[in-house]
């Protein structure tokens, strides 16, 4: 034995090509080579990145905290790449650094992700004072919460003040954004009447600002009676703070109005709830959901590798899909191979005396 391990040689210790003095520094003086390296690190579902990961977020967590926040979202048609494109240039423009993060479901057939931010901004994705960059969830809601998160607090770190956080795809994801920013717009189109039985309720009610874009041309006009129409319906809706009613702007990407009026509501809303205490209290909330989801991931993840959940999960998934077995055994059984069903059976069994 010991003659094979001497003929074979030192084993070789995995050792990153940067450490976290390295992805710090870099970060911190804004090199965009790096800021992409740390970013990748983060999104990587190795354990040893991760934990590298982790050290580099806890180095650069005290230069985070201080942008501005805000979630974007939209319906169909809206034009919403198009107008984040064009409120980036803007915000540039007037001496801000503006990162845009897009949060991508990646595909749960392929498992690829719609990367296709930075040719959808083409002027903005040249601006040395903008970053744009996709975060690619694996197909996980948890994920989004972990990649999109914690590249936004690199962003931060790196000096950006404004971050945008676009939602490429529809459905619960609107609801994970809106959980991480501390501004939550929906941006809407004209035609408000047809649109206004599509759109969840759900959304409306976790919007902090209605846009209504494409107000030009022969929108315009519809563009103010859609205006009227979606602050009747807000005024049915209960919203999330009590010290603000969600306003409903127009604008235009294409001509570049309204933004000034757009961005002023939101500069109000943080004064608002900085001075009332709301804005500290709902990122502290933030922090702890955090916690939970990326527990929840990372259980799952585990759970899902396990070498004897694995091997097992096959034949427990063809029962059930054969109707041989009830998907409440077939938890039980996945958990007994996790070395976790005896635990749960308990914790269960108390809850319910």
């Amino acid at each position: 034995m010991e003659v094979a391990q001497a003929a074979a040689g030192p084993q070789k210790v995995w050792r990153p090509p940067f450490d976290v003095e390295d992805y710090v520094a870099g970060v911190r003086s804004g090199n965009r080579a790096m800021l992409g390296r740390a970013i990748t690190l983060i999104e990587s579902r190795s354990p040893k990145h991760q934990k590298l990961a982790e050290q580099v977020l806890l180095h650069l967590l005290p230069y985070t905290g201080r942008a501005l926040r805000v979630g974007i979202t939209g319906v169909p048609g809206a034009g919403k790449s198009t107008f984040i494109e064009a409120l980036g240039k803007q915000l540039t423009g007037a001496g801000h650094k503006v990162a845009v993060l897009a949060v991508d479901p990646s595909s749960g057939i392929s498992g690829g992700s719609i990367l296709g931010d930075k040719t959808r901004m083409n002027e903005l994705a040249i601006d040395p004072n903008a970053f744009i960059r996709p975060s690619p969830s694996s197909g996980t809601l948890g994920g989004v919460t972990r990649t999109t998160r914690e590249t936004m607090l690199v962003c931060e770190a790196a000096g950006f003040d404004v971050v945008l956080i676009e939602t490429v795809g529809a459905g619960q994801s609107e609801v994970m954004v809106a959980g991480m920013v501390d501004f939550f717009l929906v941006v809407m189109l004209p035609n408000a009447g047809d649109e206004l039985q599509g759109i969840k309720k759900g959304i409306l009610e976790i919007a902090d600002m209605l846009a209504v874009n494409k107000a030009d041309g022969d929108n315009l006009r519809k563009a103010g009676q859609a205006v009227g129409q979606y602050r009747n319906a807000l005024k049915i809706m209960k919203h999330t703070s009590p010290n603000w009613a969600p306003p409903v702007v127009m604008c235009s990407s294409l001509e570049e109005t309204g933004l000034d009026e757009l961005w002023g509501k939101i500069l109000e809303y943080r004064k608002i709830m900085t001075d009332t205490g709301e804005l500290v209290a709902k990122r502290r909330k933030q922090q702890l959901d955090w916690m939970w989801s990326m527990i929840d991931d990372r259980l799952g993840h585990a759970l899902r590798t396990h070498p004897r959940v694995r091997e097992r999960l096959p034949n427990i998934e063809r029962e059930v899909r054969d109707g041989r077995m009830t998907p409440t055994l077939a938890v039980v059984k996945v958990l007994d191979a996790f070395g976790l069903g005896d635990h749960v059976h308990e914790i269960e069994t108390k809850s319910q005396t």
